[in-house]
């Protein structure tokens, strides 16, 4: 695959998004610590996030570690139509836009010197037009590879601008910790902190094969190609998601049964009819869980047929929060999720055409149009009256 001699990616991450449109939106809570969401912290300003406050902080907690937060709803609404803009900014930038969430982007600026200007050019502009037309901060990184790209705009943040020249790659990225690497997360940094390996220059100079000894085939041959910042892949447009999910929070209260299966309709509700609605159809249920001990768990079940129907799907992640009874009973549940993945688009049939009936039920495809025709919530199942069922976070197209 083509990898470019130059430094033409460019990785766009709003900062802070949901606390910075609250920001944007209500003048006084500039320069004041802000905390989206009060059972669960959904999003943290950064003066909240210097108090210690994280992203899926329990609401009590967040409070106890930054006591002169502001704590404020989310507005789903207000978050999707800031991303539509700043959206719009990043395709009139570039013809090549690949979105990863609601609020950043990679962008490939390569051939386009003579009518934008260089990539630190069209990196600047854009930051200015985001900060102006949309009145959000934006952080950019530039480099000849997505994988250092986002890596470049993380230390950028915030409100910053970092471009890595091709000849200063390694020397950048060696120093970095190795939470650095696209990947790793908590558990993978403590296998190799165990292993001595604190950076990612330590990593790079890891055989290979004592990395896959340490951390399986897979994610071995993976660090040990991006400590060498080696990433063949492009920049695509319109690339369509591996997997459709959706999780929920709990705060660390103590949940009934009943109440945890309630969560798991409503999530399933949830991702079924984005299924539908990418007219695609999946083979695998991923039950996921996050206990109090912030240890998780995940469960998945491969379906014989492919389908698009809320009641298999139903049915299978039931199963696997069965599995997980004793588990949760020990040690109480934080977090549940479920995604759906071995995605295809639904066979069979034209696109234009309704689901076959063993793709999607009828009263699915009934409930998907009064949905479509009254709003999302015109209509649920009787277990969920009366519930909170959660937020319905902005998301990208499926």
């Amino acid at each position: 695959m083509f990898v470019s001699t130059e430094a033409t990616i460019l990785h766009a991450d709003l900062d802070a998004f949901y606390a910075s449109v609250e920001q944007r939106d209500a003048p006084r809570l500039l320069g004041r610590p802000v905390i989206v969401g009060a059972g669960v912290v959904l999003a943290a300003s950064y003066e909240a996030k210097a108090c210690g406050v994280r992203t899926a902080m329990g609401g009590a907690q967040a409070r106890r570690l930054c006591p002169q937060a502001v704590v404020v709803p989310p507005r789903m609404s207000a978050y999707a139509e800031a991303s539509k803009a700043v959206f719009k900014m990043f395709e009139q930038s570039a013809p090549l836009v690949e979105g990863l969430s609601i609020d950043e982007a990679f962008i490939d600026v390569r051939g386009l010197e003579r009518i934008s200007g260089t990539a630190t050019e069209i990196a600047s502009r854009l930051r200015r037009q985001v900060r102006e037309g949309v009145g959000l901060p934006i952080s950019v990184g530039v480099a000849r590879t997505k994988f250092l790209a986002k890596v470049a705009s993380g230390v950028a943040k915030p409100d910053g601008l970092l471009v890595v020249p091709p000849d200063g790659e390694l020397a950048f990225l060696h120093p970095l910790p190795v939470e650095r690497l696209w990947g790793v997360g908590p558990v993978t940094a403590k296998k190799l902190r165990e292993q001595g390996l604190t950076t990612v220059g330590e990593v790079a100079q890891r055989a290979e094969s004592a990395l896959v000894s340490t951390l399986g085939r897979a994610a071995g041959r993976h660090l040990h190609a991006l400590a060498h910042n080696r990433d063949p892949r492009s920049v695509r447009v319109g690339r369509r998601r591996h997997s459709i999910g959706a999780q929920r929070a709990l705060g660390r209260s103590r949940r009934s049964w009943d109440a945890l299966e309630a969560d798991l309709v409503a999530l399933v509700d949830r991702v079924a009819r984005r299924l539908r609605a990418a007219r695609r159809v999946c083979r695998t249920v991923v039950l996921r869980l996050r206990f109090d001990d912030f240890s998780r768990a995940t469960r998945s079940h491969t379906l014989s047929e492919a389908t698009a129907q809320t009641q298999t799907i139903l049915t299978a992640a039931k199963g696997l929060l069965a599995t997980a009874a004793s588990l949760i009973e020990s040690k109480g549940i934080t977090l549940v999720g479920v995604a759906l993945s071995n995605l295809d688009d639904e066979s069979g049939t034209q696109l234009a055409l309704p689901f076959a009936p063993e793709r999607a039920s009828a009263l699915d495809t009934a409930l998907d149009d009064l949905r479509d025709r009254f709003g999302p919530d015109a209509i649920t199942r009787a277990v969920l009256l009366d519930r909170n069922q959660g937020l319905s976070v902005p998301l990208l197209p499926d």
